[in-house]
Formats: C-alpha cells, structure tokens, sequence
C-alpha cells in the first residue's frame, strides 16, 4: 500500500472560538411559538385560536417573521396535507377531547384555560418537529400555515424550488 492511499488521520486545525462565535447569532435557526390563545365565537360556533410566530434565517422561508392566527382545525389540516403529500413521519396532534365537548359538563369542557394552555403546548411541540424536519421545510403546505394569514385549501401541493440565494 503506498503512502498516498493512506488516509490522512491528523487533527483538523481549528480555530479558537471568540466572543463573537460564541454569542453571535446561530448560523441556521427557525424558532415558532404558539401563544396568545383567544376564544371567540358563541355556542355551537365558539373555538379558540392561537398566534403563531415564525422567526428564522433559513432561506427557504420567504419571510424571516410571520405571525398569523390558527386554530386547531388548521393544525388537522396541515397534518393531513403532510400524510397525504410528503414522504416524512407527521408526529400525533394533541387530542380532539370529545369529552370535554359533551353537553351538560359543569364546567367550561374544550374552552377551560387549563385545557387551552395544555393544547397550546402541544401544538407548539407538533408545530417545531415538523418546521424542524428538513423535507417538510419543503412543502407548500407548511409554509402556507406558517406565513399566509388565510389558508387556501384549494391549493396545490407540492414542493418549494429551492431559493435561488440558497445554492
């Protein structure tokens, strides 16, 4: 075996991190937050919406800030849309709570504020594993969810070209 077939097995010469690296902005991020729940609505017709806020430097993303209103039909949705359209595992929703929406409860069922504040931490979990996942970062769905303030369920599925800053 010659000398040069040999794999080079040194260290890589790294250089010392400054204040700078360490404190500066992360190279990639994308952070989403679901808070500010709000119910809205009378009896049959009463929901709850939450805020969604986007921030990230990712160049897929068209917007480096959104926020727009959704509720949990929205998240239903989006989770379909991605079963249906992307090759990805979507993760579980937190759950319909068809007893908490059953007449005759003596207290306030889907609308109590312990409920609100558990769902709302459990979109938010579903929310970041998908926006996290690289082919999902893709997918027209999910950038229709996080930064179109109305949702087109007419629209057509499919992937997001690249953008051309990002090659």
């Amino acid at each position: 075996m010659s000398d040069t077939a040999v794999a080079d097995t040194r260290r890589l010469n790294s250089k010392p991190q400054d204040l700078t690296d360490a404190y500066g902005p992360p190279s990639n991020f994308l952070e989403i937050d679901i808070f500010n729940p709000q119910t809205v609505g009378v009896g049959r017709a009463r929901f709850t919406t939450y805020e969604v806020r986007m921030r990230t430097n990712l160049p897929i993303f068209k917007l480096k800030e959104s926020c727009v209103r959704r509720r949990y039909s929205d998240f239903e949705w989006l989770k379909n849309e991605l079963e249906r359209d992307s090759k990805i595992v979507v993760p579980p929703l937190p759950g319909k709570a068809l007893k908490r929406q059953l007449p005759f409860r003596g207290d306030e069922g889907i609308f109590e504020e312990s409920f609100i504040e558990e769902r709302r931490q459990g979109l938010e979990q579903f929310i970041n594993k998908i926006a996290g996942h690289p082919l999902a970062q893709n997918e027209r769905c999910l950038h229709m969810f996080l930064q179109e303030e109305a949702i087109d369920r007419n629209y057509v599925p499919g992937k997001l070209a690249a953008h051309p800053l990002a090659r």
